[in-house]
């Protein structure tokens, strides 16, 4: 795998062993498919949150199981390579490839100082919530700043419609 990119078990070890390196721990999750503007920006600033960021990342076949009547079919990129673009972003610091439909094993797993998702979430909504507050970390909505999204930019591209400046 490429640098960046972690098994659960590994990123584990990692922490443990450097914790000066990793916490405060900030977690999110999400698809990431065709990644765009609205995900960096949100990235950048879960990543303001803690001292480190640790993407989950939602697996082909999870993808399949949450968004099964997408069309295009999703994910349009594969999670090896999600994964590694966004392994090579500033702002992260681990990706951790997860197959389940939430992130709750993940956070459950590595235990964040705080758990992040975009504006668009509420924590009644938000399974992970729950878990996190169990153990007294924080659950932070952070507002969107770019409203775009994956399917939004694949409707653009089948209609052949540009955005102009």
């Amino acid at each position: 795998m490429s640098v960046g990119i972690y098994s659960l078990k590994v990123l584990k070890t990692a922490i443990a062993s450097d914790p000066a390196r990793w916490r405060p721990l900030v977690v999110t999750n999400g698809c990431f498919d065709l990644l765009h503007l609205g995900h960096v920006r949100y990235l950048n600033s879960a990543r303001q949150l803690g001292q480190s960021l640790v993407i989950g990342l939602n697996s082909d076949e999870s993808i399949r199981l949450i968004k099964p009547d997408r069309s295009p079919p999703r994910p349009i990129v594969t999670e090896l390579e999600r994964a590694e673009v966004l392994a090579a972003l500033k702002s992260v610091d681990g990706v951790v490839i997860f197959s389940e439909k939430t992130a709750c094993e993940l956070v459950e797993a590595l235990r964040p100082e705080i758990y992040a998702k975009g504006g668009d979430y509420n924590l009644q909504t938000l399974p992970e919530a729950s878990i996190v507050q169990s153990y007294g970390g924080q659950v932070r909505l952070i507002d969107i700043e770019v409203p775009s999204s994956t399917t939004a930019i694949v409707d653009r591209i089948l209609r052949g419609v540009t955005r102009t400046p």
